[in-house]
């Protein structure tokens, strides 16, 4: 009888600790699904407003997208390719976009106009409006001081490092220098662009800080 009743004892505890298992399998699994139902609202892409990074890729975003706008507005015998490289430029900036974490497509709606100043006004009202750039460590004045209050962003063309711009003609040479870091780098403008400068990749990784796309504090001169 002692012996018989020992394997029930057994018997009870073994199944109390298979039912707990079991139990608790089940509440992983549960967990499991609870996490995975909620891991997707929790990784909500970054926007403008709250990012940087984002800011940047949406203002290179919206200055191609007002540039394809304006030759659209008045084309001319090399609209058409200006525009299919535009195009392309616009779906690299969208792969940055996801990389980075960013709302695919968001187009910053402050981007710069596309329409070059018209006798230098543009420019002159920038200048009244804007406070003076001051100068950092690297960033002595070599060239005459132009687009006073205005960001920096890349355009996302490839190629050697250059400049793209609404306000100089192909040829002109200018002085971009990072405030923040006091890199500069020297390029001419080669193509026309929705803002008074961008930079292309190669230009924009020689001033630019890591994980950034836009810079606030810069010094434009024109040096040719």
């Amino acid at each position: 009888m002692s012996h018989r009743r020992t394997l029930n004892t057994k018997k009870k505890i073994g199944l109390l600790v298979t039912a707990a298992a079991v139990a608790g399998g089940g509440a992983f699994a549960l967990a499991a699904t609870s996490n995975a139902a909620q891991s997707p609202q929790s990784a909500q892409p970054l926007s403008a407003a709250n990012s940087t990074v984002c800011q940047g890729l949406a203002t290179a975003l919206g200055n191609n997208g007002k540039f394809i706008e304006g030759q659209r507005a008045a084309p001319d015998a090399q609209s058409e390719a200006r525009i299919a490289n535009r195009e392309a430029v616009i779906e690299q900036i969208k792969v940055q976009q996801k990389a980075a974490g960013c709302v695919v497509g968001e187009s910053a709606q402050g981007s710069q106009g596309t329409q070059p100043a018209q006798n230098g006004q543009q420019g002159q009202q920038g200048q009244q409006s804007a406070p003076p750039a001051q100068s950092g460590g690297g960033a002595a004045a070599s060239g005459q001081q132009v687009c006073n209050g205005s960001t920096v962003t890349l355009s996302g063309e490839a190629g050697a490092p250059a400049a793209s711009s609404n306000q100089f003609p192909a040829g002109t040479t200018l002085k971009v220098t990072n405030l923040d870091n006091d890199k500069s780098t020297t390029v001419k403008v080669t193509s026309v662009s929705g803002s008074c400068v961008l930079l292309n990749n190669a230009a924009f990784e020689q001033v630019r800080e890591p994980g950034k796309f836009l810079i606030r504090r810069v010094l434009i001169e024109k040096v040719g």
